[in-house]
C-alpha cells in the first residue's frame, strides 16, 4: 500500500514551502509497508513566485526525486488539477493536501493506519483533526447538504440550532467516528476508489468536488472516517481570501451545480430560490448594517459573473438535460 501526496498550489507563497517542509518528518513514520512514493505539486497558473521553486528550495523538504512539480499556464480549476496530480503517479492510497496545512510527526501513520485497517464496512475516504493557531482542533467534518441547510444558514437558524446545518460545529471532533464528509484540506482516498468513482467531478471548479466525491462514495458503499488521534494544522481560507467576490461566486456557482446533480425538482427548487434570491438580500442586510461598502461592492461583483455565467445557469437543470433549443 504505497502513497502518494498532491498538493494543488495557486499563489500561496510561503505556505506551500512550510507544507512541503513538513511531509519528509511525517513520512519517516509511516510503516515499511506503507511508503510514501510521491510528492505531486500541480500549479495552477499562479503569479506570486510559489510556481518557481529552485533546485536549491525543492534539496531542503528531504523529497529528492519524489518530488514532481507540475505547472499549468493557467487556472484549471482545483478539481481537475487534482485528477491531474492523481495521475501522475501510481500509488495504492492518495492524499490530497492543501497547500495552507502542516503535517505533525504522525499525520501520515494515524491516517493511512485508519484507512488499511479491516472494518465491518469498508472506509474508502480518511480525514484527521485540523487544527489553527491557537492549537485548537476546528470543526472540519459536515453532513451531505440538503437544501434546507442552506435555508437555515441564510436565515441564521444553524447559529441557534447548529444540527440544522451543514457543518458540524455542535461536535468538538475529539473522538473518531464516521462522518458524511470531511475536509478537503487532508483528503485521503483509496486510489482503487477514487478510479472506480472517476476521480473529482470537473464541473466543479473549485468547492463541493469534495463534498460530491464523498456522497459518491458512500452511495458505492464506503464510508468517510475522522481520525481524531491523527492532527495536523489547517490555516484555512488559504489564498482564496485575497478574491472574496471570486471566492463568494465559485461558492454560489457549486451550490447550483451540486443541486442539479444531487436533487430532485422540488429540493433544487429551494436551493435556487435560497442562491438566487434570499442569500444576496440577507448578505446585503448584514453588510449594511456593519457598514461594509467594499465588501457590497464584491457581493454585486460575485452575483453579475453568476448572472452572466454560462456554465451557471445550464447548472440550474439536472446534469445530463440538455437544454430547450431558442
Amino acid at each position: 500500500m504505497s502513497l502518494a501526496i498532491v498538493i494543488v498550489n495557486w499563489n500561496s507563497g510561503e505556505l506551500l514551502k512550510a507544507c512541503l517542509a513538513s511531509i519528509a518528518p511525517s513520512a519517516l513514520r509511516l510503516p515499511e509497508a506503507h511508503a510514501l512514493h510521491r510528492v505531486v505539486v500541480v500549479d495552477n497558473g499562479s503569479s506570486d513566485g510559489s510556481q518557481t521553486l529552485d533546485s536549491q528550495t525543492t534539496s531542503g523538504f528531504g523529497l529528492g526525486s519524489r518530488l514532481e512539480l507540475i505547472q499549468n499556464t493557467d487556472n484549471r480549476g482545483f478539481a481537475a488539477a487534482c485528477n491531474q496530480g492523481a495521475a501522475a503517479c501510481e500509488a495504492d492510497l492518495v492524499l490530497f493536501l492543501n497547500p495552507d496545512t502542516r503535517l505533525f510527526e504522525d499525520s501520515l501513520r494515524v491516517a493511512v493506519q485508519a484507512l488499511v485497517q479491516p472494518r465491518s464496512q469498508p472506509v474508502g475516504i480518511v480525514g484527521i483533526a485540523l487544527q489553527d493557531d491557537s492549537g485548537s482542533v476546528v470543526p472540519s467534518c459536515s453532513r451531505f447538504p440538503r437544501a434546507h441547510h442552506f435555508l437555515a444558514h441564510v436565515l441564521g437558524i444553524d447559529r441557534l440550532w447548529p444540527r440544522l446545518g451543514q457543518p458540524m460545529v455542535e461536535w468538538d471532533h475529539l473522538d473518531t467516528r464516521q462522518v458524511d464528509q470531511i475536509m478537503g484540506a487532508f483528503f485521503l482516498i483509496h486510489r482503487s476508489l477514487f478510479d472506480a468513482l472517476g476521480g473529482f467531478d470537473e464541473r466543479f471548479f473549485v468547492y463541493m468536488e469534495e463534498v460530491d466525491l464523498s456522497l459518491r462514495a458512500r452511495q458505492a458503499g464506503w464510508a468517510s472516517l475522522h481520525v481524531s488521534e491523527g492532527r495536523a494544522y489547517h490555516k484555512g481560507g488559504g489564498t482564496s481570501n485575497a478574491v472574496r467576490a471570486r471566492r463568494l461566486f465559485y461558492s454560489l456557482r457549486s451550490r447550483l451545480k451540486f443541486a442539479a446533480k444531487h436533487y430532485g425538482l422540488a429540493e433544487r427548487a429551494l436551493a435556487i430560490t435560497v442562491v438566487w434570491a434570499l442569500e444576496p438580500l440577507s448578505r446585503a442586510a448584514f453588510l449594511t448594517l456593519r457598514g461594509a461598502r467594499a465588501e457590497l461592492g464584491e457581493l454585486v461583483q460575485a452575483y453579475r459573473w453568476l448572472w452572466h455565467d454560462k456554465d451557471t445557469n445550464s447548472a440550474t437543470r439536472p446534469v445530463g438535460v440538455p437544454p430547450k433549443p431558442p
